[in-house]
């Protein structure tokens, strides 16, 4: 039996599987808010309870935050999470701690054609290097490195490189954020809580009028970007959907420098909680033509496969499977 895990900012999720060779058959499943409690371990322990004590015979957990020596200090969540203490929890002699997005990148093997909305098709049959980007809490980036054989994912914290702006209105929006963040990443624009920064800047800087509704429902809220996104998705909200609009640029725009930096032939997923609520905005040409935009390396970029994940499942199973592949040798 496999227990694993994908921790977030925001939520955590754990999941019993049973390997049955052609698929992971999904025995339990429960997601918990992250803020109400002291550590993953408190969380472990009170979903197994809830499950009659069941032992499990491996464990991974992809965690948001950049895993070094077996911990890693979640970026967004004030943990200390260890494989060490989980191994002694567990009683287990190993236990995988990966980064989420590398366990979203595990996971993109066990996706059907459903799982999947194509924007960008390449060109058939294409391999290579591949990689996925998520907005969420935070933003993420990985790779998949193509060995001639399979891809084999790896971590990165790309999410956290300097904003680069591109155009003027761009430009000002650097200008606002670095006045108030001193460095601007690319996290800082594309998240949940860049998506408001987005609404601020436009609203600040004359750009829109802020709408009574929105602004009551702002006051009200604890999710803030969630009341962006429901507003401009609404078609109600001039401001709300300027900034959206904002993001989904930003959104390609990254996404095309991470396939370029992966070299990613074999495709660029957008993954992360944000993308299944705003497709429709993602299959505008907008996004797609900021993807593309490189100058001399636009064919490059129209070749690469380039397709969204609609399967919030796909880092619990990327955890799952990479406990499955953690004896095989390179």
């Amino acid at each position: 039996m496999i227990l694993a895990g994908d921790i977030g900012g925001t939520n955590v999720r754990l999941a019993l599987f049973e390997d049955r060779g052609d698929h992971l058959e999904t025995l339990a499943e429960q997601s918990f808010l992250t803020h109400a409690y002291a550590g993953l371990e408190e969380i472990v322990a009170l979903f197994l309870d809830r499950q009659g004590h069941k032992k499990v015979d491996q464990a991974s957990f992809g965690v948001a935050g950049p895993v070094i020596d077996g911990q890693v200090h979640a970026t967004n969540l004030p943990w200390l999470i260890e494989a060490s203490t989980l191994q002694s929890a567990l009683d287990l002699m190993d236990v995988g701690l990966i980064n989420d997005l590398e366990a979203n990148a595990y996971g993109i093997a066990l996706l059907r054609p459903s799982d999947l909305v194509v924007v960008n098709a390449g060109v058939p049959g294409a391999t290579g290097n591949a990689a996925i980007i998520s907005a969420g809490t935070g933003l993420g980036e990985a790779g998949l490195y193509w060995d001639g054989h399979r891809h084999r994912p790896f971590a990165t914290e790309g999410g956290h490189t300097d904003f680069a702006p591109a155009g003027e209105l761009q430009v000002e929006l650097l200008q606002y954020l670095t006045a108030e963040y001193g460095r601007v990443s690319w996290e800082r624009v594309l998240s949940g809580p860049g998506l408001y920064n987005l609404y601020r800047f436009l609203r600040d800087t004359g750009r829109g009028k802020e709408s009574a509704a929105t602004q009551q429902q702002l006051r009200q809220a604890e999710d803030l970007p969630s009341v962006i996104g429901r507003s401009a998705l609404s078609g109600n909200d001039p401001l709300s959907e300027q900034a959206l609009d904002l993001f989904v640029a930003l959104y390609g725009a990254e996404a095309g420098n991470l396939a370029l930096k992966i070299m990613a032939r074999g495709g660029l997923y957008v993954g992360g909680g944000i993308a299944p609520k705003i497709v429709a905005k993602l299959r505008t040409p907008a996004f797609l033509q900021a993807f593309v935009a490189k100058g001399r390396l636009q064919p490059l970029l129209e070749a690469m496969p380039l397709s969204i994940i609609l399967n919030d499942r796909t880092a619990l199973l990327g955890a799952a499977r990479y406990a499955l592949l953690a004896g095989e040798q390179p």
